[in-house]
């Protein structure tokens, strides 16, 4: 597939480095010309340094007729604009844009952008369609290979809070796949930090499913 990824930080480089082992064909545009230039170096992959809302920007970068163009800047109103743009100008099939403010997706929706993601807006509709609280810490088992996926949300509270993930004395068969800290996807080593407001992505077994959640909620 040709895929454009258009601005964005660490969740561009995380989605290009996911997309580079799937051998897709991949166009990156980046208006931060610094961090552009990392994303390039650490992918090895060439990144056009622009402003994705600009037609002549994508018009450089050979966009025309890519099959998905996600837009992962920092503003909502450019993302919108890049998609339009994209789709409109460069008949780009499919269109994906990240939005801060969840309001925005369904009027993003309406305006014509195919896939509009918000990880607030994900959290309400989970809390809207499941029946108990424990339901709404987002949980996806996986049967077959018999793990599950936890989604929790740190409290400043939380006597996890500012500690190193290496000097935290973890219940057995856990793995802290990611962590989202608005706008940016972490990718953990033992060095990280764990902060107030972080959304741990975490990969265990069923039978430590609660241990876990316990462990992680507790407070100082």
């Amino acid at each position: 597939m040709k895929i454009v990824i258009a601005g964005g930080k660490h969740e561009a480089d995380f989605v290009i480095k996911a997309l580079k082992e799937e051998h897709h064909h991949l166009i990156v545009i980046n208006q931060d010309r610094i961090f552009a230039e990392y994303i390039s170096t650490s992918n090895d992959i060439p990144v056009f340094p622009g402003d994705p809302t600009k037609g002549y920007c994508l018009s450089d970068a050979e966009v025309h007729g890519a099959d998905v163009l996600l837009a992962l800047g920092d503003s909502d109103t450019d993302n919108y604009i890049t998609c339009i743009t994209a789709k409109r100008l460069f008949n780009i099939k499919k269109t994906v844009a990240k939005v801060r403010n969840p309001k925005n997706v369904e009027i993003f929706k309406k305006l014509g952008v195919d896939s509009v993601i918000s990880s607030t807006y994900l959290l309400a509709q989970t809390i809207l369609n499941e029946s108990s609280v424990e339901k709404i810490l987002k949980t996806l088992s996986i049967e077959d290979e018999k793990i599950v996926m936890i989604e929790l949300g740190v409290e400043a509270d939380y006597s996890l809070v500012n500690k190193r993930i290496m000097d935290i004395q973890f219940p057995k068969n856990i793995n802290i796949s990611c962590i989202f800290r608005d706008p940016h996807v972490i990718i953990p080593n033992g060095s990280t930090v764990i902060k107030p407001d972080d959304k741990l992505i975490i990969i265990s077994t069923p039978n430590e499913q609660e241990e876990i959640i316990e462990f992680i909620r507790k407070k100082k």
